[in-house]
């Protein structure tokens, strides 16, 4: 991803990728976000040149399951938002915000937006009339490994030049800056700006820079993975599961070829072996029993610096989130493209250096704070684990959402205020304090439904929904 970007954006560059041929690549991202359809238009790369490449699915958003276990709430869809919402949003805010007042109004996600309707139905986020500009968010599923080989063939299409090596030494600079690294296949290569993309290992960020890793483990317990893949499902439904099991979740995604599951716990609650047998047994024995597992072990946090000297760290070696949101890909790019555009704005100077530094940061930080709400907003009592979820420790800005919500205030307002809306929106916090229940109870003296104002957002929802492809 990085190569092809900088090689689109830079044609004149001379950019070589440095391959180890025997370092595997993880392999197991297989769940996006909008913003990865940005990726493929800027390529100039068409669903039909690479979804069937890739074993991919369509994604309108994801289900929660069992994270919470107040009655009515033990399930919600988090919705990507179509225009057809806009008048949709702002009343799903009132009406939770009313629910918060004691209203008995029930305000659950599910019964508003159009991709879950879509979703229900089996159908994709793309309209029959290709005219119609109105837009819907969607996402992919996609087998990883196959996307990055598409990727570097697109790469080398665009002339970045693909080498086989393993990088044994690393030559700094007076200054400290990285002036080369040494391939025993390769010899020795110089460079202006080295990209750093060698997974947890660091190998230039932290292992030679010394850069500070800022660890997100008093937040996030989850620090180990187990995943097995199954057998394809017929009539594949466009969304991603993500169920709470006994000491974290697991993830349920559908490719055209297989089905993706995977096992993200705490290996302070859990053992690996147990983690794999209670996937297994989530998964249904008969259907994987003959399928090898296979153990992941995650660093959760963030480079205290992305682009420290002359080296730029991206995915694993910059940092990483849990995968609970699929945002990896999404931080991987927002890096990327701020990168690109630090170097334009400082004129191939290191001058915006701390600018794309602190906006790196300060999304890594908004991220980790949706996805700890998850945590702390599960009401869960048969484990150990999820009781001490609930006593994460919050940042300031999530803590002033946290009390807008609990003290009946507007969120979105609060969301504006912090300029933030651009990482999660305001339907997006709504859906998931509203999904998991996260209300007081009603108001005996507060009688008012809105009943008909649901009713008809639901049939003109239904309505909508006839404009839409099936899959």
């Amino acid at each position: 991803m990085t190569a092809s970007l900088l090689a689109k954006q830079w044609p004149q560059a001379d950019i070589t990728l440095i391959e180890s041929p025997n370092i595997p690549t993880v392999g197991v991202g297989e769940g996006s976000t909008p913003y990865i359809r940005h990726l493929f238009k800027t390529l100039d790369i068409s669903e039909a040149q690479w979804m069937s490449k890739c074993n991919a699915t369509f994604k309108n958003g994801i289900t929660f399951k069992h994270w919470s276990i107040r009655k009515g709430f033990e399930s919600y869809f988090h919705p990507f938002l179509s225009q057809y919402d806009d008048d949709v949003t702002p009343l799903f805010a009132q009406h939770t915000r009313l629910r918060r007042h004691g209203y008995p109004i029930t305000c659950h996600p599910d019964n508003y937006y159009l991709t879950k309707e879509l979703t229900n139905q089996r159908k994709s986020c793309q309209l029959q009339d290709s005219s119609n500009p109105v837009e819907t968010l969607y996402a992919y599923h996609f087998d990883a490994e196959k996307l990055g080989l598409l990727l570097k063939e697109k790469s080398l299409a665009l002339g970045v030049n693909h080498l086989l090596g393993n990088i044994s030494q690393v030559k700094q600079a007076e200054n400290g800056d990285i002036a080369s690294v040494v391939s025993d296949e390769q010899g020795e290569l110089s460079a202006d700006i080295f990209v750093d993309c060698t997974g947890f290992k660091a190998l230039l960020m932290q292992k030679t820079l010394n850069t500070p890793f800022v660890s997100y483990s008093d937040n996030l317990f989850n620090d180990s993975a187990v995943a097995i893949a199954s057998p394809k499902i017929d009539n594949y439904s466009p969304q991603t599961v993500s169920t709470a099991l006994s000491n974290g979740w697991a993830w349920h995604i559908p490719l055209q070829n297989r089905v993706g599951n995977g096992y993200v716990y705490s290996a302070k609650y859990q053992t690996a072996d147990s983690a794999e047998q209670e996937l297994r047994h989530f998964i249904g024995q008969d259907r994987v029993k003959d399928v090898e597992a296979r153990h992941i072990k995650m660093r959760v946090g963030r480079s205290e610096k992305h682009w420290n000297k002359n080296c730029l760290a991206v995915g694993l070696s910059q940092g990483f989130i849990e995968p609970l949101e699929a945002t990896a890909l999404h931080l991987v790019q927002d890096t990327i493209e701020s990168f690109i555009a630090a170097i334009e704005e400082g004129k191939g100077t290191t001058a915006k250096q701390d600018y794309f530094n602190d906006k790196i940061n300060y999304a890594f930080e908004r991220v980790r704070d949706y996805i700890v709400t998850h945590y702390i907003s599960n009401s869960r009592n048969d484990t150990p684990y999820w009781q001490d979820c609930r006593k994460i420790p919050v940042s300031d800005s999530l803590q002033r959402i946290l009390y807008a919500w609990f003290n009946g205030m507007d969120v979105a307002e609060e969301l504006d205020l912090q300029q933030i809306s651009q990482y999660y929106p305001s339907a997006s916090w709504h859906a998931l304090l509203a999904g998991v229940g996260t209300f007081p109870e009603p108001d005996p003296s507060k009688t008012e439904t809105f009943a008909n104002e649901i009713q008809q957002i639901q049939h003109r929802r239904d309505e909508l929904a006839k404009l839409f492809k099936n899959l």
